[in-house]
C-alpha cells in the first residue's frame, strides 16, 4: 500500500473510522508513534489506531513537555504519520493553546492534516505530564467551555477530555469534572494518573456507559495493567504514548557512545535494522515499481526508438 494511489487509501473519513473502532466490544489498543515509520511498523504490527503525544513530539525536537509545541509543530507530525500509516490518530491537543477560538482553531488544524480524535487536558500553563507533581488545574467551567468550542469547531474530530484532577482533588473531583465535560460535549473521558486498580474500577463505575481511555505510561503512577485487563475494568481505549520513542531513543544514545567511544558502530551491527528490512518497511520497492509502470503505459515511446522500429520493417 502506498499514500500515492487513490485506490490504496481508505474512502471515510478519520473521524468516523475512529467512532466505528469505539463502537466494538474489545478494547481499542492505541500505541503511540513519534513518527511516520513508527507509525508504519505499528500498522505492520496489526494496530488500528495510533496515538501521538506531546512529550513525544516535544521530545523529538529536543524540547521538555511544557506547553512549548505550537499547533503547526503538531500538524506537521500528525500529516507525517497520517500519510505514512493511513491510520486514524488520536493526536494530543495539550490544554487547547489558549482559549476557546484558540481551542477552535487547534480542532480545524489538527482536521485538517488528518487526524481522526482530539485530547485536551485541564491543566495550566506550564502544562505538565500528568505523571509529575504539581499540576495546576484550570477551573471546571473554563475547561468546559474550550471542550464545547472543541466540540462546535470538529466536523468530524473525536473530542477526548483528559481530567488531571485525581490527584489534588480526589476521586470525586475527577468524576465530577468529567461529567461537565460531557455535558459540554466530549466524546471520552481521559482521568489521568490513577494509581491504582481500584481508583480505574470507581471511574468507571461512576461513569457508566462512557468511553474512557486509559493512560499505560512507563514508569509513571499507574500501574502496570494490560489492555484485557483495562477492559476488564470497563475502559475503552489504552494508549501507550511514549513507549516508542523511549525504545528509539535509548538505541540512538547507544549508537552515538559506541562510534565516539570505537570510531565505529561495527559491534552495533547485529541488533540494527538492515537496509534490506528498511526497504520492506518503507515499500520502497513496491514505489520503484510504480513509476515503472507508469512510466511504461502513459509515457510515448522515444522518436530514437520509433526510427529504429520504421527502419527495421522496411
Amino acid at each position: 500500500m502506498t499514500y500515492l494511489i487513490a485506490a490504496d487509501l481508505p474512502t471515510s473519513a478519520p473521524g468516523a473510522r475512529f467512532r466505528a473502532l469505539l463502537e466494538r466490544p474489545e478494547i481499542l489498543s492505541i500505541p503511540g508513534a513519534h513518527n511516520g515509520l513508527a507509525g508504519i511498523q505499528a500498522r505492520d504490527a496489526g494496530f488500528e489506531a495510533l496515538y501521538l503525544s506531546g512529550a513525544a513530539v516535544s521530545a523529538s525536537m529536543g524540547l521538555p513537555d511544557l506547553g512549548i509545541l505550537t499547533i503547526d509543530d503538531v500538524c506537521f507530525y500528525i500529516r507525517q504519520i497520517a500519510r505514512a500509516s493511513q491510520l486514524p490518530i488520536l493526536a494530543d491537543g495539550d490544554t487547547g493553546y489558549g482559549e476557546t477560538l484558540n481551542v477552535m482553531h487547534m480542532v480545524r488544524s489538527f482536521e485538517d492534516a488528518g487526524a481522526a480524535a482530539v485530547q485536551m487536558e485541564d491543566q495550566l500553563l506550564p502544562k505538565k505530564c500528568g505523571h509529575l507533581n504539581d499540576k495546576q488545574l484550570a477551573a471546571p467551567n473554563d475547561m468546559a467551555a474550550k471542550v464545547n468550542a472543541a466540540k462546535r469547531a470538529s466536523r468530524d474530530l473525536v473530542i477526548v477530555a483528559r481530567t488531571d484532577a485525581a490527584a489534588s482533588e480526589g476521586i470525586d473531583g475527577a468524576v465530577a469534572r468529567a461529567k461537565l465535560y460531557l455535558e459540554a460535549g466530549a466524546d471520552a473521558i481521559f482521568p489521568e494518573a490513577l494509581t491504582s486498580v481500584e481508583m480505574f474500577r470507581e471511574v468507571a463505575e461512576r461513569l457508566p456507559g462512557v468511553k474512557l481511555l486509559a493512560n499505560m505510561t512507563e514508569f509513571g503512577r499507574t500501574p502496570a495493567l494490560t489492555a484485557k485487563e483495562f477492559q476488564d475494568l470497563g475502559y475503552a481505549m489504552v494508549i501507550w504514548p511514549v513507549s516508542s520513542l523511549r525504545v528509539a531513543a535509548r538505541a540512538q544514545g547507544a549508537l552515538y557512545a559506541e562510534i565516539r567511544k570505537n570510531g565505529t558502530p561495527a559491534a552495533l551491527l547485529p541488533g540494527m535494522q538492515t537496509r534490506a528490512e528498511l526497504y520492506d518497511t518503507i515499500r520502497y520497492y513496491d514505489y520503484e515499481a510504480l513509476d515503472r509502470s507508469i512510466v511504461a503505459t502513459v509515457l510515448p515511446a522515444s522518436p530514437a526508438a520509433s526510427s529504429k522500429e520504421e527502419a527495421s520493417s522496411s
